[in-house]
């Protein structure tokens, strides 16, 4: 959400923070809203002075026996009472007008992210490690799943439909492994809460983060009301939401394991095979809130704690700044990780860190208090995958693929998975 005082004061850099999204000039449109909105605020306080004047006259001029003036002034406040009605009506109506006009716009980009229309115009930053090279062919993750009877598509299809897999065996271990790594990580060496948070949230959760209301359509709904969480993004950030933290609490590091699920509404015809996309997946998601000075060091950082997992499990990959035309709807900046995945011969995202300054918290209402201060202050909010665990496995499955078909368990895990070192093609 958008802050209604930079607007007014700066209309121009509003159009012009509009016009990097690909959007037409609002502010006129915006202003012109809130005035109309303000001078009927105005009058109501007018109107609401005026009938507490008049209600206060009355028993005055009744008790001074003015009985036809105490009389008159009663028609007034019956009169006043019908334009309250109508103003008050007229108020919450602009208010709403005006409030949803702001809730559709995406955050203003930070100045340094680089503009362009899409992922082409994206910036690579640093790559680690080297791509491996194979003495043969390597195999996409699904072919190498399906020949270890780890992944099976054709059962989530009768179970589920498409963009569904059942996972099995050692490959189940495989994925398990690499989520308890990843916690083990964030909490015990990045200093990160873990949480375990509800799946099915509210609302006004998820226009909190960003998804409503311009994106219900990518998320699923139950009958009931509630939403299956996009991403523990949305309960984690939300934790905050409606608090006046303690500014010497901040920053607020948490992280949680969930199911994932999304429509892919938008996806049609795209990776199609496999579990690059799919309607339910588990994420290791990362959230800090901190205090505005700190979070462009926290974004930083948070990049940083994601990469280390790549690290440690030695995978090739590369860090790249989103342009405009790739930048999500909330995001001020986002710094994307994409793996190297052999069997594809493409790189491919495994997280995306972006620094959402105090746009979620101006629509969530979450503040902190200044040491030895009165007022409040916005804080600012920020997500990452820490990372995505289907697409680990995928990167780990291509990564550490051999030639007969098995596939070499990365040494950091091998505790995770009872001191195995190779998933074996023969079972």
């Amino acid at each position: 959400m958008h802050d209604l005082r930079w607007i007014r004061e700066a209309p121009q850099d509003f159009d012009s923070a509009l016009a990097r999204r690909g959007l037409q000039p609002l502010a006129e449109s915006v202003l012109d809203l809130d005035a109309r909105h303000r001078q009927v605020q105005a009058e109501l306080q007018e109107m609401q002075a005026r009938r507490n004047e008049a209600s206060k006259q009355i028993g005055q001029k009744k008790k001074a026996g003015a009985e036809a003036e105490a009389q008159a002034l009663m028609a007034e406040v019956g009169q006043l009472k019908d334009r309250l009605a109508e103003a008050e009506e007229q108020e919450r109506h602009l208010g709403e007008e005006l409030e949803g006009l702001l809730a559709g716009l995406p955050n203003a980009l930070a100045p340094e992210v680089p503009d362009g229309p899409d992922e082409s115009a994206n910036e690579v930053l640093r790559a680690h490690g080297e791509k491996p090279i194979f003495d043969f062919a390597p195999k996409e993750h699904y072919e190498l799943g399906e020949a270890l009877g780890g992944l099976d598509f054709e059962a989530a299809a009768r179970l589920s439909g498409a963009r569904f897999v059942v996972v099995k065996a050692a490959i189940a271990r495989l994925h398990r492994a690499l989520a308890q790594f990843m916690l083990d990580l964030h909490t015990r060496e990045h200093g990160y809460t873990e949480v375990q948070p509800p799946l099915l949230v509210r609302d006004h959760v998820l226009f909190g983060t960003g998804q409503l209301p311009k994106f219900g359509e990518d998320q699923f709904r139950t009958e009931e009301g509630y939403w299956l969480i996009p991403t523990a993004e949305v309960p984690l950030t939300n934790l905050a939401a409606d608090q006046i933290l303690a500014e010497e609490a901040l920053p607020l590091r948490f992280t949680a394991l969930t199911p994932c699920f999304r429509s892919e509404a938008g996806a049609a015809g795209r990776d199609t095979r496999g579990m690059l996309r799919q309607h339910q997946f588990e994420k290791v998601e990362l959230v800090s809130i901190t205090h505005p000075e700190g979070s462009q060091a926290e974004h930083e950082r948070m990049t940083a704690c994601a990469e280390e997992v790549l690290k440690r499990l030695g995978l090739h990959y590369r860090v790249v700044t989103l342009c405009s035309g790739d930048t999500g709807f909330a995001a001020r900046k986002t710094y994307d990780i994409e793996v190297w995945l052999p069997g594809q011969g493409a790189y491919r995202e495994i997280s995306s860190c972006s620094n959402t300054w105090d746009f979620q918290a101006r629509r969530m209402k979450s503040r902190f208090r200044p040491v030895g201060e009165k007022g409040t202050r916005l804080v600012h909010s920020l997500n990452g995958s820490g990372v995505a665990v289907g697409r680990a496995l995928i990167a780990v499955l291509e990564t550490y693929q051999r030639a007969d078909g098995g596939i070499a368990v990365p040494e950091v895990l091998r505790p995770y998975m009872g001191g195995l070192e190779t998933i074996a093609a023969d079972g």
